[in-house]
């Protein structure tokens, strides 16, 4: 039995990684911030075999809550052996282009709230000197596009972050696991048109939970999208910036 934090856990790709590891009978301590929402989500991963399921409210922009939060998840569940983040929005780029209020936060919610609480859970693995940290990057953060440069510099920067962490706890044991999913049918993309790339939450889950079981350290998921980020960073930059991607 595995114990699990899951931070955003009423993202789509959150709740089909969370019924996974209910399925497994895993110990799950769900943060997110809508109380009726996680009390749905509590109950329906009980009644999938989750070995115990907890819950508690968290503003990721509330950073003085960070610690008390992973506290409250070590205490419910005897210590944290998996902290997948899964948090996130997709800003509209264009409002972000027209004010730095906006840009801001967005960047904080997509980047710095996701720095504040990898900072604390990689001390409290560190300590221990074992726990594997996943968390939900994109594809957006390989290469800045006109269309969500917002979005991709904030993935970009988290992207980075957890590329030095995984190399400060490596010999600590701890295992950092970036995940960088393409095109997601969520409720967050419900407004795009959907093609043959566009994969289903519940295929990112099984992503995750085997890049978990394999230990990677940076997974595309699905696996396609390494070879057309590739093909993108490939692009000189004379050419790219005539692009309207």
């Amino acid at each position: 039995m595995k114990k699990i934090l899951i931070i955003g856990a009423l993202s789509a790709i959150a709740q089909a990684t969370a019924r996974q590891f209910a399925e497994s009978g895993d110990a799950l301590f769900l943060v997110a911030r809508d109380q009726s929402k996680l009390n749905v989500l509590v109950e329906d991963l009980r009644v999938r075999g989750a070995a115990s399921v907890e819950s508690a409210l968290l503003d990721v922009l509330d950073y003085d809550q960070h610690q008390p939060t992973l506290e409250a998840a070590i205490a419910a569940m005897e210590g944290v052996d998996i902290a997948l983040l899964a948090h996130g929005t997709l800003p509209h780029q264009k409002a972000c282009e027209d004010s730095f209020e906006v840009a801001k936060k967005e960047f904080e919610v997509n980047a710095i709230s996701s720095i504040s609480l990898l900072t604390h859970i990689a001390n409290y693995f560190e300590q221990k000197k074992a726990g594997t940290i996943v968390a939900i990057s994109s594809v957006a953060g390989d290469r800045g596009r006109q269309s969500n440069y917002l979005y991709g510099s904030a993935k970009g920067a988290l992207t980075l972050f957890l590329q030095g962490l995984r190399n400060r706890l490596y010999k600590s044991g701890v295992a950092v696991i970036t995940i960088k999913p393409g095109f997601v049918d969520t409720p967050m993309t419900a407004e795009f048109t959907k093609g043959a790339l566009w994969a289903k939450p519940e295929k990112i889950a099984e992503c995750i939970v085997q890049s978990i079981n394999k230990k990677r350290d940076v997974v595309y998921a699905p696996w396609f999208w390494q070879i057309i980020m590739l093909v993108i960073k490939l692009v000189p930059e004379t050419i790219f910036k005539r692009l309207s991607l």
